[in-house]
């Protein structure tokens, strides 16, 4: 069984009014959605549509090879527990992007929420119960989910069950934010799993630090990042959307170096930062003036946060400002591109000769791995140490520090300044490092990270 706030299909209502089944994007569904289709695997999620809802009501539903069960949640339940509590408290710990001087206050009207996410983790963890056969495998991801596995071992001791987190996870000085209560309820959710599993060797410490603070002992944890389905990826390069695209961004960019960003307009991105260096490279290194285009394929993220919406207006604050002090007849320096269209991200990650992968902190960041895979000009990667996928690519990425916006304008001159031969190799090694595991290999260590533990033993 899999288990998830984002299933892998969503559907949509056709003109005539029926629901429509299309496969969903990201991560998850593409990294583990290929090694259970077609199989007696159930996959449990929220529905998130009003389509979904409708769909719910079937019970049991089989669609795009999937065994799916929707909970209908009700969605003055859900938005708490989503905007409030995993957004907009459990994202920001993670990735450490409170303003402490301001946030995070914990009100009365936190306290409610975090009663409206205990209650949907409940519910989850009620279909988990009513569906699953004796001596299942459950599968349980992400941080939404974080309060499972202590109420599923109380209900159904039989089962096996691993979390996975596909964010970073904070330290103890972080999780002291938390009222007591709260950090103690969420690090037991986590111990009750037989298992829990992280991107990255640094998150694992830190989760393993986090409850010997608040527990006095650690679960059971393993590594595990997640890998590129490089066949799926290849499909899209060849679609003829993708080549229109990339048809279409050689005309805008013509002969010129192009840095490509692919992001979602997301705190923990730090785009303001990238943009900021570019502005810096320009200013300090006028040879590149009219000679390099940065395209930034980015689009809009949870819009139910006033954080989002000002950030967002921020970033189209700061291109618009760059562009106006260094545009010429001829040349835009920054492509903003603010729509959800994945072959024409895909087409830019073919055509980048520098990548910009720069977040504050990031899970794992698949954009660093999917561009050497389908780059076709032996592109660089420049990559924040503070992404977990610098544990498996910063042998070969130049390393950027998100905070230094000089320092991040140096790299960027260095990746363009890299000459033929010393790209071949930047390059080659990438794409040997990023297809070194496939999103089966993933699937299976989450698999044989309990082949050491009985179901029922101790998950304290």
């Amino acid at each position: 069984m899999v288990v998830s706030n984002r299933g892998p299909v969503t559907f949509d209502f056709a003109p005539d009014g029926s629901p429509v089944a299309r496969r969903a994007g990201g991560g998850l569904a593409t990294a583990i959605g290929n090694a259970i289709v077609g199989t007696d695997t159930v996959w449990i999620a929220a529905s998130l549509s009003e389509a979904d809802r409708q769909v719910a009501g079937e019970g049991l539903i089989e669609s795009e090879g999937f065994r799916l069960h929707l909970l209908n949640i009700e969605p003055g339940l859900f938005a708490p527990f989503y905007n409030t509590i995993a957004n907009g408290t459990l994202w920001f710990l993670h990735h450490g992007l409170f303003d402490a001087g301001r946030r995070p206050r914990f009100d009365r009207r936190f306290h409610d929420a975090w009663s409206a996410f205990r209650e949907v983790n409940d519910l989850f963890t009620r279909a988990i119960a009513d569906e699953a056969p004796e001596g299942a495998l459950v599968l349980v991801h992400d941080y939404h989910l974080s309060l499972v596995g202590s109420s599923l071992a109380a209900v159904r001791p039989d089962l096996n069950s691993v979390h996975f987190h596909h964010t970073p996870f904070c330290g103890p000085n972080a999780l002291a934010m938390l009222p007591d209560a709260i950090a103690g309820e969420l690090m037991l959710g986590l111990a009750g799993f037989d298992a829990c599993g992280f991107q990255s060797p640094r998150w694992a410490q830190a989760f393993e630090s986090c409850a010997k603070s608040v527990l006095g002992t650690s679960p059971a944890t393993f590594v595990a990042p997640v890998a590129v389905d490089a066949d799926d990826l290849a499909g899209t390069v060849v679609s003829a959307t993708c080549r229109d695209a990339l048809d279409e961004l050689n005309e805008q960019v013509g002969p010129r170096n192009l840095i490509v960003r692919v992001d979602r307009i997301e705190l923990s991105k730090n785009l303001l930062r990238g943009f900021l260096a570019f502005d810096d490279l320009i200013e300090t290194h006028p040879e590149w003036r009219e000679r390099v285009v940065f395209a930034a394929f980015v689009y809009p993220s949870r819009e139910g946060l006033l954080e989002y919406q000002a950030y967002r207006l921020e970033v189209e604050g700061l291109v618009r400002r760059i562009n106006d002090r260094w545009r010429t007849p001829t040349w835009e320096p920054i492509l903003y591109d603010p729509s959800d269209n994945y072959p024409r991200s895909i087409a830019a990650l073919c055509r980048y000769d520098v990548l910009l992968v720069n977040p504050i902190r990031d899970g794992l960041n698949l954009v660093a791995k999917e561009g050497p895979l389908v780059n076709q000009r032996n592109g660089v990667v420049a990559l924040s140490r503070e992404a977990g996928v610098w544990d498996e690519l910063g042998g070969a990425a130049l390393e950027v520090n998100p905070f230094d916006v000089a320092g991040t304008s140096d790299v960027l001159h260095a990746a363009l300044s890299m000459g033929p031969a010393d790209r071949e190799r930047h390059a080659g090694s990438l794409r040997q490092r990023a297809s070194a595991r496939t999103p089966n290999d993933w699937y299976l260590e989450q698999i044989h990270a309990l082949d050491d533990h009985e179901p029922g033993g101790d998950r304290s």
